[in-house]
């Protein structure tokens, strides 16, 4: 009995902790005095409504009749300028930040949307505006400051003047509150290039001068980082007169974020100094923040490890040698900074290092990776093997994922900067393939393709002869790289990667892509389980198969292609099929797809699964597209006889509906072929080119297998021969798409000029271009 006694003490005691959580919930409900006052009698109109909620609803009722302001502008402004906005103004002296946040929103958008002209803009919202913008809660006077900026933009110079820049002369003064203070000098940068230079200088500048002498440290630093705007109103000679001299003195500011403010807008400046102010007062200020950056104010390190390539691109022709070397070092000094202590002797600087001068640390060698490409054209591409190629190793190979993510996304930049010395960095693109972290590759493959095109060409137009052949772990790192991304959870990556391997055609031979990429799309098509990452595969596989030399191969992945998927057993498979026809559509050119496609795809007609005949009967309407009357006249008899077997024969209702619709698009394509002449004839045209194409990759084929039979008799004439006919060829493909497009356009310019009778369009396959 006594655990029975103790099972129902338990229950007890459950029992009682849910009346405890319970208790809440039921003081949490309305009262019917509370739903009384929130409720609205729904006869009034929405203007009506507005200012009944604004004069007696809650809080959360008149933020919701705030928010819903612009939809009232637009649909009756008169009305909510009379009635409605003068209460807003009211509830405002006294709301609370959300209503206030949503008012300086709400304000900006009626702007953005122009549902009142300026003038009416500026006589009813402006004051509001001005009134709030000092607001007590800095969130609050940002937001509203930020809606008085973007006025400020529209506004004429007479509004200006009056309504901002008057008032603005009392409110900058020392007396006035930090928050005062500072919004002056935001506003003041902006109204910098709202005046002409002389107006700045009498009106403006004196504003300027006494901010940036401010007792308090914020005010100086947010003047100091309005001085740039400021700088571009007044031009050059004013700027080299008195922002300068302003800036030298806040260079050497106590408060470090002064200093830090006064560096970035020193940088930000360079192209406005000439050479005597950049060598005689910038440059010797430059180097005061480098030595003290690692010294005495290691705050200003990240953000000149940031700005560091724009400043030495920016001071370069005013370096000596030896200032020129002394940078160089630095920079170099800054890639590898946190990194010394593994192999120094210091064991209580590792120990005393914070956390978050690990992480500043971090961010320094991540910005000079940023800065890498820069650096680059700083001490020449001719001699980055001599100079920096250690420092890429270096932050190729960094400890932390952010700084080789950010040389993954530059790498790009350096590969064109090196352009024929690219050959170079070949080993860190293996590298940063085989990464360890999806991020880096993620960031390498956005432009894998033009990294390999030029990696293949030596950064030059060499043609097609220069396959990467010379690089031997580069197969091996793209197949490690994808395989990698197929483990992992990140399909989308995964996805991005097969997109990109498309271009591999141009890169390295055809059988390399047939032994080692080809077979593995096929792989990726019939076992991977997402989607997007089956379509990608398949669709590079359509490119490898398009470029493949070998009819052999090509006729061996066309019959996996049939076998294995579009007579698979799993109709997954099936469905994937008809996405690759799709594909073979797009990218192969008509007579192609209907020799070795086109009988496939309707046998899946009679599929047993639903979902892949209503999949066919999608795609019925462009696999009719491809035919050409009277060649394929027996394969439109077939496509007829199939659809009239699926009007007659179909049980699924969802099937039968899609069939019937099929049908109607099927019979306005052949009864509209007239009105839609002059777009077929753009696709024939294109066609004829794809054709074309297909024909001279046969031809290629057909000139190696006859170098490969005369290589024992008259080898060298023959080789020649072959060279100088597989170069044509090559060469006469891309020649192929310029006099497609320069025939095409001429053409089109003539149809659509109605100078070309339709009868002519039907003889010719194309009109002859004047030379």
């Amino acid at each position: 009995m006594e655990p029975a006694h103790g099972n129902l003490f338990g229950y007890i005691e459950d029992l009682q902790e849910l009346t405890i959580i319970e208790r809440p919930v039921r003081r949490s409900l309305k009262t019917p005095e509370e739903i009384e006052r929130l409720t609205v009698d729904e006869e009034l109109n929405d203007i009506e409504r507005a200012v009944y909620l604004l004069s007696s609803g809650q809080d959360i009722q008149g933020t919701s009749v705030v928010a819903n302001l612009p939809v009232l502008m637009r649909l009756n402004p008169a009305e909510t300028l009379r009635r409605v906005l003068p209460k807003i103004r009211e509830v405002l002296h006294v709301a609370g930040v959300e209503m206030q946040l949503t008012a300086a929103v709400s304000f900006l958008t009626i702007l953005q949307e122009e549902s009142v002209s300026i003038h009416t803009y500026s006589h009813s919202f402006l004051h509001i505006i001005l009134q709030n913008v000092e607001h007590r809660d800095s969130g609050v006077s940002n937001a509203w400051l930020e809606t008085l900026l973007a006025v400020i933009e529209t506004l004429p110079k007479e509004t200006i003047r009056h309504e901002i820049l008057n008032p603005l002369v009392s409110k900058a003064q020392l007396s006035q509150t930090l928050q005062s203070r500072l919004v002056s000098c935001k506003i003041l940068g902006k109204l910098a290039n709202k005046f002409e230079a002389h107006i700045i200088k009498r009106e403006i500048l004196p504003l300027v001068k006494s901010l940036c002498q401010d007792v308090e440290y914020e005010v100086r630093s947010c003047m100091c980082r309005q001085l740039e705007h400021i700088a571009q109103g007044i031009g050059t000679e004013l700027t080299k007169n008195v922002v300068l001299p302003e800036l030298v003195e806040l260079a050497r500011d106590e408060g470090s974020s002064v200093r830090l403010a006064a560096f970035e807008t020193l940088v930000n400046l360079l192209e406005m100094f000439d050479a005597d102010d950049r060598s005689q007062t910038v440059l010797p200020l430059v180097k005061s923040f480098c030595e003290k950056s690692f010294k005495a104010d290691e705050s200003i390190l990240v953000s000149l490890s940031f700005h560091l390539g724009k400043l030495c691109n920016g001071l370069y022709g005013i370096f000596t040698p030896e200032q020129h070397l002394r940078f160089l070092e630095f920079y170099k000094k800054l890639c590898t900074l946190g990194l010394q202590q593994e192999n120094g002797h210091n064991d209580n600087q590792i120990q005393f290092q914070t956390l978050e001068q690990e992480k500043k640390y971090i961010s320094v060698r991540k910005n000079c990776a940023y800065n890498f490409p820069a650096m680059i054209v700083f001490v020449d591409p001719k001699n980055f093997h001599l100079e920096l190629y250690s420092t890429f190793f270096c932050l190729c190979h960094d400890p932390e994922v952010p700084v080789r993510y950010t040389m993954a996304v530059g790498f790009y930049e350096v590969a064109k900067i090196l352009n024929s010395g690219v050959y170079a960095i070949h080993k860190e693109l293996v590298t940063l393939l085989q990464d360890e972290s999806l991020e880096v590759l993620d960031a390498l493959i956005g432009h894998l393709p033009e990294i390999l095109e030029l990696m293949a060409t030596g950064g030059e137009n060499s043609g097609s002869e220069s396959k990467l052949l010379t690089v031997p772990d580069l197969i091996p790192a793209l197949t490690t790289a994808e395989q990698r991304a197929a483990t992992s959870l990140k399909w989308r990556t995964h996805e991005k990667l097969l997109q990109k391997y498309a271009c591999l055609p141009h890169i390295i031979s055809s059988d390399q892509i047939y032994y080692r990429f080809l077979h593995r799309m096929l792989t990726i098509i019939m076992t991977n389980n997402v989607l997007p990452v089956q379509k990608a595969a398949a669709r590079t596989l359509c490119v490898y198969l398009r470029y493949n030399r070998k009819q052999e191969q090509r006729h061996e992945v066309i019959q996996k292609l049939i076998e294995q998927l579009g007579q698979g057993k799993s109709y997954w498979n099936r469905l994937r099929f008809l996405d690759t026809c799709e594909f073979i559509m797009e990218l192969f050119s008509k007579s192609f797809f209907c020799k070795y496609f086109f009988l496939p795809v309707l046998e899946l007609t009679h599929d047993p699964v639903a979902n892949v005949r209503m999949k066919l009967c999608y795609l019925l309407p462009k696999v009719k597209s491809t035919l050409k009357v009277p060649t394929d006249k027996h394969l439109l008899q077939q496509l007829e006889l199939c659809i009239r077997k699926l009007l007659c024969q179909e049980k699924d209702k969802d099937v039968l509906t899609i069939v019937k619709r099929t049908v109607l698009e099927l019979d306005r394509m052949e009864i509209s072929v007239d009105a839609f002449q002059k777009r077929f004839y753009e696709n024939d045209l294109l066609d004829q080119e794809k054709e074309r194409e297909e024909h001279l990759l046969l031809e290629m084929e057909q000139l190696e297998k006859e170098k490969q039979q005369n290589e024992g008799r008259s080898a060298n004439i023959s080789d020649k021969m072959f060279k100088k006919k597989l170069k044509v060829l090559q060469q006469d493909i891309p020649l192929l798409y310029q006099e497609l497009e320069r025939v095409l356009y001429y053409n089109l310019v003539m149809i659509h000029s109605g100078l070309v009778p339709p009868a002519i369009l039907g003889m010719l396959p194309f009109l002859p271009v004047p030379p």
